[in-house]
């Protein structure tokens, strides 16, 4: 099986062209004794007319995500480098829905996100926070200042957030974010199914989102671990995401020994 490394913002996905099984995404995704990535993007034919691919988004322990925006855009650019179509504006099939990209570089993509919705809000293990779905379940948590942010172990936090039962039985991913100066908020961002991240389009979004809900002005540049995407907001929730994707390498995978 042929496979190629992406990563957007150190987020980073090992994308095939072939469904594959819990067990291989999982093989694929360790980092010691795989490729190593942070969830894989699997790139089949469109089953319905309109589209260029059909993408579907898995975690590094083989659950299926909805929506991943950084994933999303490395599918983008790699549909656009590897020839499934050679037009700027497309779109694709995702769990979440239709999404649809537009190329504005050789490495950056606009992706309209579509309109996102408000879900719960309230307090989880002494957080407030606000709920929203861009695709996916995010709990966006604002924290009061750049200094509590960074102080925040997310590997010991994040875990009893995600698995609440308020978030039942999807889980839900989590970020904390802080002003960070006129249009901008830093994030941290701790994944369903992987844990904290360098960076991630949907939980950059739900900050962005949560942000312009407490009167912060849109478009959003989001500052992030492994760098900086920008949000824009519109007064409908709709939400477009720009950032970059670039591949890292490509390989073929030996066939997985039988056990015994």
């Amino acid at each position: 099986m042929r496979f190629e490394k992406w990563q957007a913002l150190g987020n980073d996905y090992v994308i095939v062209e072939e469904l594959i099984d819990a067990d291989t995404v999982r093989a694929l995704c360790d980092r010691h004794t795989g490729v190593g990535a942070d969830g894989v993007l699997v790139l089949l034919p469109p089953d319905e007319a309109g589209y260029v691919a059909r993408l579907r988004i898995f975690n590094p322990d083989g659950s299926e995500a909805e929506l991943s925006g950084n994933g999303a855009r490395e599918a983008i650019m790699y549909l656009h480098r590897r020839g499934w179509t050679d037009a700027v504006q497309f779109s694709i099939q995702t769990v979440a829905g239709e999404i649809r990209p537009t190329i504005l570089d050789e490495r950056t993509c606009r992706v309209d996100m579509g309109r996102a919705r408000l879900g719960i809000d309230g307090e989880v293990q002494g957080f407030r926070f606000q709920q929203v779905f861009v695709g996916n379940p995010q709990c966006a948590i604002r924290v009061a200042g750049v200094d509590a942010l960074e102080r925040l172990d997310l590997p010991t936090i994040g875990p009893a957030i995600e698995h609440h039962e308020l978030f039942a039985p999807g889980r839900t991913n989590v970020s904390w974010w802080t002003e960070a100066g006129p249009g901008a908020i830093r994030a941290r961002i701790f994944e369903r199914g992987v844990g904290e991240t360098m960076s991630s389009g949907t939980g950059a979004s739900g900050a962005a989102i949560a942000h312009v809900l407490r009167g912060g002005d849109s478009p959003v540049t989001v500052e992030l671990d492994g760098g900086e995407l920008e949000v824009d907001v519109g007064e409908d929730l709709h939400v477009d995401l720009t950032g970059w994707a670039v591949p890292v390498f490509r390989g073929e995978l030996e066939p997985r020994p039988a056990s015994g």
